[in-house]
């Protein structure tokens, strides 16, 4: 069973150590390339998200407590194997993009707030079918950014080890 400290040596796995790649938006606190101060990433840990940060001396076990606190529990009810694919999401894309993939998992109107109709049709589906439609939204998503020709190796890796996690969760 998946717990909070594997998802996270997982994460960790993705994510990697200090970049400031000026290509990469989230590298700015700005949010937007070129805006505001070019402070990097960790951990996974964003400048746009987080630019009150010192990035660059980020701690893995600050991350962990960040990813602890701000993404880890982001649904009530969910099988392991949903809530760590939910997780790696919400801190690659953002929680309302990964509910909004969620919601498109389960047939629901993607609006990204998690409410009692997305749970219901969470409930109603096998986790398997969710697994698979989930890392299916996020490939989508991948593909349709700019940037995808620069990441989007990267990125493919990764939704190909999502899916080896997937079968081994579930």
């Amino acid at each position: 069973m998946i717990d909070f400290n594997k998802a996270f040596d997982r994460l960790i796995h993705s994510e990697g150590g200090f970049s400031d790649d000026t290509r990469d938006l989230g590298n700015w606190t700005g949010g937007k390339v070129g805006v505001g101060e070019l402070k990097g990433t960790k951990y996974g840990i964003a400048a746009h998200s987080y630019p009150y940060l010192d990035i660059k001396n980020l701690t893995l076990a600050q991350a962990k407590e960040i990813y602890h606190r701000d993404f880890w529990a982001i649904i009530g009810n969910a099988h392991p194997s949903i809530k760590f694919q939910l997780f790696d999401a919400s801190v690659n894309h953002g929680h309302p993009n990964a509910i909004r993939m969620l919601q498109d998992a389960v047939r629901v109107a993607p609006d990204g707030q998690w409410g009692k109709i997305s749970q219901a049709a969470l409930d109603s589906m096998e986790t398997n079918d969710v697994l698979l439609r989930f890392v299916a939204f996020r490939l989508k998503f991948w593909a349709k950014l700019t940037v995808f020709d620069v990441y989007g190796r990267g990125w493919t890796n990764r939704g190909a080890d999502n899916l080896l996690y997937a079968a081994e969760d579930n």
